[in-house]
């Protein structure tokens, strides 16, 4: 079994940057690709970012395009609003292929969160 674990959520001012690491442990997957995703209080879980298995493609939500980056494990973030304002979560996926999925039925093992939360 995977774990995944995210780490670096915590409360920024607007315009400000964090950094969110996923950490994988257990079972871990040779190849897998890394996807991004969150949830703002009352709201279903939508995606923001991911990252194919060899890492050559990354592909973000149209809201965080720009300010957000994806490598390795990490999610950069950058220019903060309050929108987004949200628990954010690392999951995995054993698909291969050229590009990484948008869709949370796609991605096989989850963290638990990590809380982000941007003040005006």
């Amino acid at each position: 079994q995977v774990q995944l674990t995210e780490s670096g959520g915590g409360l920024v001012q607007a315009g400000g940057s964090l950094r969110l690491s996923c950490e994988a442990s257990g079972r871990t997957l040779k190849a897998a690709s890394l996807g991004w995703f969150r949830q703002a209080p009352g709201k279903e879980r939508e995606f923001a970012a991911c990252l194919n298995w060899n890492g050559a493609t990354t592909s973000y939500a149209d809201s965080v395009k720009g300010r957000f980056t994806v490598f390795g494990m990490f999610l950069q973030m950058n220019s903060l609003t309050p929108e987004d304002t949200a628990v954010y979560y690392c999951a995995q996926s054993r698909l291969y292929g050229d590009t990484c999925s948008r869709a949370t039925g796609d991605y096989d093992y989850w963290g638990q969160g990590t809380a982000v939360t941007v003040s005006s």
